[in-house]
């Protein structure tokens, strides 16, 4: 009772607003189950990130005490990020336990036979499950599209500054296209001061080598409001046609080069803090350039669209799962939940390094769980009480 009251009390909220909108085709029965839902569900992410909060608190405060972390980075930058970040990580796990608990409580208390024997179908049962699926699947997908990537940046800073002090800043040999039939290479590239030494620019055509362009240096324009700008300096280049060659050369030179810093070094993770439309348009840039480096990228684009889906593949197997009164109440239920929540994301993880070591498909790899537990979903809405 105290816990129906205090979910009505702080996610009544969400009810009134779509009470507001007044759909239609949404009936009483509707209303309440969605309530149910709702509040369950964010009632269960407050509990599990708060006690997920106090071991991590536990884990790292010698951390934070050794490195002089001040509170306000501790609370806005690390936890403020930490919240979301793992709430949507786990949110298809929290979404099966919702539905398993509140659905069991449900049956527990013959509300279910009540809506069966009043003529309500199972299939009728699970329209307000799918409809609080579809506002749970904008929101997930909303904030690991938009929203999250942002804060990943201040919180792997945060752990680069007070927690870890790891941090890739250089790289060697690095080599890639930058254009149609033009590569870069650059010695050794130091990112704290984009800056890059034994730097080289080949352009060809028709396979052939036409221009040859070395620098001892070349430093990104940080400052400027175009993207792509180089300063060389002590710079020659090489003009090929045919027989003959043209060397030209100088002391410094500004020129356009098709790259960034971010293209040079490669941190893990990295690819985490991308939106969706920039991890889109990088994965088509590298792509264009013949890296093979973009495996990771494609992953996540793709893990973010499949995960959203996976809210309705496990509501459905929770609902037709707990809907069924027996003796014993909900632990049965509960512990087949988290069961099989466990296996999703493991099913997630294996099939993303499949994919990032293997040669695997990323689409492919990212959409696997989803294609293994539809099929789960659809034994057990078959086999769900008529």
């Amino acid at each position: 009772m105290k816990t129906g009251r205090w979910m009505r009390k702080h996610f009544g909220w969400m009810a009134r607003l779509l009470k507001k909108l007044k759909p239609t085709f949404i009936k009483r029965l509707d209303w309440y189950i969605i309530k149910k839902f709702i509040g369950t569900y964010f009632f269960s992410i407050i509990l599990i990130i708060s006690i997920a909060i106090v071991f991590d608190v536990n884990e790292n405060l010698a951390k934070f005490t050794q490195y002089h972390a001040p509170l306000s980075a501790i609370v806005f930058d690390y936890y403020a990020n930490f919240v979301p970040y793992f709430a949507n990580l786990f949110s298809p796990l929290f979404v099966f336990i919702s539905v398993i608990f509140f659905t069991s409580k449900l049956a527990g208390n013959s509300e279910i036979i009540a809506m069966l024997a009043a003529g309500v179908s199972f299939k009728r049962l699970m329209r307000p499950y799918m409809i609080s699926c579809v506002f749970l699947s904008l929101l997930a997908f909303f904030l690991s599209a938009y929203v999250i990537p942002h804060g990943t940046v201040i919180r792997q800073n945060f752990e680069t500054t007070y927690k870890n002090k790891k941090k890739t800043t250089a790289a060697d040999n690095v080599q890639l296209q930058v254009g149609q039939g033009i590569i870069a290479y650059i010695q050794h590239y130091d990112n704290t001061s984009k800056k890059g030494y034994g730097f080289s620019l080949d352009k060809f055509e028709n396979k052939k080598l036409v221009s040859h362009m070395t620098a001892t240096d070349i430093q990104y324009d940080t400052i400027s409001d175009t993207k792509f700008k180089w300063k060389a300096r002590n710079w020659k280049i090489r003009q090929l046609k045919g027989l003959r060659e043209h060397i030209t050369s100088g002391a410094q030179k500004d020129t356009i080069i098709m790259m960034e810093p971010m293209d040079l070094v490669y941190s893990k993770g990295q690819q985490e803090t991308f939106t969706s439309p920039e991890l889109r348009e990088y994965i088509s840039k590298q792509i264009d350039r013949g890296s093979g480096n973009v495996v990771q990228y494609q992953v996540e684009y793709h893990k973010r669209i499949a995960a959203s889906f996976a809210s309705f593949i496990l509501t459905i197997i929770g609902l037709s799962l707990s809907s069924r009164k027996r003796k014993g109440g909900m632990g049965l239920y509960l512990g087949i939940g988290l069961a099989l929540s466990f296996t999703y994301i493991m099913l997630q993880t294996i099939s993303s390094t499949f994919a990032i070591n293997a040669g695997f498909p990323p689409m492919l790899a990212a959409w696997i769980p989803n294609l293994i537990f539809a099929v789960v979903a659809y034994f057990c809405y078959r086999h769900a009480p008529n």
